[in-house]
């Protein structure tokens, strides 16, 4: 590896790619999309656009690692997979969190700042707080009801809630009642999974499942929170969809104080209400295991077969582009994906780190860090628990020789395209001059029928990603229209509010969300009903011994957070959390090291004994195993930890979204002294 000027990189990245592309076509070629990219302009801006360059359907995302249960549940529900309803933390009476630690992780498919405080503030007033876990997280411990469910069974629980709503005539749809299809048919899906059938697969009584849905129906209002913990699970759509049950069976979607659509600033601006095209699954299938795409992605489970398995359905891709993401620890069996990446004919990383995924890249793009890099929130804006907007310029100015990561991509797009000298503006142009030659024909849009070139010349910026953030701002829901909506919002109202725009609380809009092809919410949609019958053999499935969940810190989340000096220590470390009764059955003491193995393989972590998990359960978190060579992460290899993920084959995965299963795992354990 040796440093290059910014020209030489972008022409080795054409150089590169152009063979696979010439022998092999766009498929030739995958795109991965780390985590970072939900939090940047650029990571916001280009990537589809890099996609299309490639002509590639070889998409794989944190998201099959996250939360793609929940974008198909809602695609399903609601009809578009971005429709993801959030608690109204701030109005409700009652919060029901599964499978989330937001005290430690704050939120992210519920967005707030100070979601701890928030949290403390409904207590204050008199709500109730449940959280659903195997382990007593800082959330457990904040809560009135903790229920210890044991791992993986989160869409037994809620489907036996579900059951006891629609058994005791507890439910009530209020205003729902005319937009929703399939109710009639939910007694029936459900009606094996009672709180006595479920009982034993969850650990949780019969009991305190009635006593769970009662209190939810009770409550004048309510809203369900699931998160990670119940999306990588085996069951993770069902589990996602159950939440958004049994929000719709107690009327508390779509409503203050229960969940609700939130309105990003620039997303498209409401179309007139209606049935629309509905959400698809599996429109085509990765080429080794057939696995559905969800949403134009593959599984990233997947990846590494995609590279090193030939199939009669075509090539293995030969070239890979990795955008913020090292899924050699974030993905499962990370010891296979690495010997996969090594044998590709070409790599190219957009990444501040030489990491255990970018290590392998031909060429490396090193993006700025935040200080020197724009901010909008465009992604987590759609998620969040009030409506606002805010855009901040960067705080540092780019030194030279550095390169704006705007750049870097609209760059790597024209090299992709074989154009690694053309100007690198001319790429956000295009999309300016497409966006704008579509809205102007466009019958519900504020500026139908003006002339689009007017239109580009009146948009602001200093450059090309600012335009395009003034152009989503003003074709946008609180938009100024270029002039229609006087007082609406433009970038130049942003520059002029420096910390920010409340638009208001979040509202009722359910019609404004709809596009299932019947125009009703669609409570038990065929995939789901399909998939039932996997969650009835569950009630009769229950692996012995250990079972494994993964967990976050405070101040250590994702594998890159690990080289930040400040990020670490404490109590962010890597250790197997495992209960007192657990240790002493296997012999081992506090610090002790201990074998953990896996399908995929076994790591070694020292013991950590504590009640915060229950019995049968053990913890590691998430993203370390910092220890193979040729890496320059200096501080976190200096602490390598384990890597939890390789405990993991890749085979598992839940079928409806292709989210691996990362928790609720069987491991066993055997003292490593």
């Amino acid at each position: 590896m040796r440093e290059a000027t910014w020209e030489e990189a972008f022409a080795a990245v054409a150089e590169g790619l152009a063979p696979v592309l010439g022998r092999h076509g766009g498929d030739g070629v995958g795109v991965v999309l780390g985590n970072p990219n939900v939090h940047t302009v650029a990571g916001a801006l280009h990537p589809r656009l890099l996609i299309g360059a490639l002509g590639t359907g070889n998409l794989f995302t944190a998201s099959t690692l996250d939360q793609m249960p929940k974008h198909v549940s809602c695609g399903l529900l609601y009809g578009d997979p971005n429709a993801i309803p959030v608690p109204d933390l701030d109005r409700t009476d009652h919060l029901l969190i599964v499978g989330a630690n937001p005290m430690e992780s704050n939120g992210s498919l519920c967005t707030a700042p100070d979601f701890p405080g928030r949290l403390k503030a409904l207590r204050r007033r008199g709500g109730t707080l449940t959280v659903i876990d195997p382990r007593r997280t800082r959330t457990a411990a904040l809560a009135d009801r903790h229920v210890a469910v044991r791992p993986g069974t989160d869409a037994l629980l809620l489907a036996a809630m579900a059951h006891v709503l629609l058994e005791e005539d507890l439910v009530g749809l209020g205003d729902l009642a005319p937009r929703v299809e399939g109710l009639d048919r939910l007694p029936g899906a459900l009606r094996e999974f009672t709180p006595e059938a479920v009982a034993p697969a969850c650990d949780v009584e019969p009991e305190v499942v009635r006593a769970l849905a009662r209190e939810l129906a009770a409550a004048p209002t309510a809203a369900v929170y699931g998160r990670i913990g119940s999306c990588t699970v085996p069951h993770g759509t069902l589990a996602s969809w159950l939440v958004d049950v049994l929000t719709v069976l107690t009327g508390n979607l779509d409503r203050p104080g229960g969940a609700l659509f939130p309105q990003a600033a620039t997303a498209r601006a409401p179309r007139p209400a209606g049935p629309g095209r509905g959400f698809t699954l599996g429109r085509r299938h990765s080429r080794v295991s057939r696995h559905p795409e969800v949403k134009g992605e593959l599984p990233l489970a997947a990846l590494a077969e995609e590279i090193d398995t030939g199939t009669d359905e075509g090539e293995p891709i030969r070239a890979l582009v990795v955008l913020g993401a090292n899924p050699v620890l974030s993905a499962p069996d990370g010891d296979r994906l690495d010997r996969a990446l090594a044998s590709l004919d070409f790599m190219v990383s957009v990444d501040p780190y030489l990491n255990e995924t970018s290590r392998h890249a031909h060429v490396v793009l090193p993006p700025p860090p935040p200080a020197q890099s724009p901010h909008h929130d465009f992604a987590l804006n759609s998620l969040a628990v009030r409506n606002q907007a805010r855009y901040t310029r960067p705080a540092v100015p780019l030194e030279p020789g550095r390169m704006a990561e705007t750049e870097i991509l609209a760059r790597l797009i024209l090299a992709a395209s074989g154009a690694p000298d053309a100007d690198p503006g001319t790429v956000d142009a295009t999309v300016i001059s497409r966006t704008l030659g579509q809205a102007v024909q466009d019958p519900h849009s504020p500026v139908h029928g003006r002339d689009p070139g007017e239109l580009a010349a009146a948009l602001t910026g200093a450059d090309g990603p600012e335009r395009r953030l003034d152009l989503m701002l003003r074709l946008g829901p609180y938009g100024d229209g270029f002039g229609a909506r006087p007082g609406g919002l433009s970038l130049r109202e942003l520059l002029d509010h420096p910390h920010g725009i409340d638009l208001g609380p979040l509202r009722p809009r359910l019609d404004e969300v709809l596009r299932t092809r019947s125009g009703l919410i669609e409570l038990l949609p065929d995939p789901i009903a399909d998939d039932l019958p996997r969650l009835r053999r569950a009630l009769r499935d229950r692996p012995d011994g250990m079972l494994l969940v993964g967990r976050r810190h405070l101040r250590s989340n994702n594998s890159w957070m690990h080289n930040l000096p400040a990020l670490t220590g404490g109590s962010n470390r890597c250790t197997l959390h495992l209960h007192p009764e657990d240790a002493a059955l296997h012999g081992i003491a506090d610090g002790d090291p201990v074998r953990v193995k896996g399908a995929g393989g076994e790591v070694t972590a020292p013991a950590e004994i504590t009640e915060a998990v229950r019995r049968g359960v053990v913890s590691l978190p998430h993203g370390w195993g910092h220890d193979r060579p040729g890496t320059r992460t200096g501080h976190a290899s200096a602490d390598p930890g384990a890597n939890v993920n390789q405990l993991l084959d890749g085979t598992l995965l839940d079928p409806l979204s292709g989210t691996a299963v990362l928790n609720g795992v069987p491991v066993t354990l055997t003292p490593a002294g």
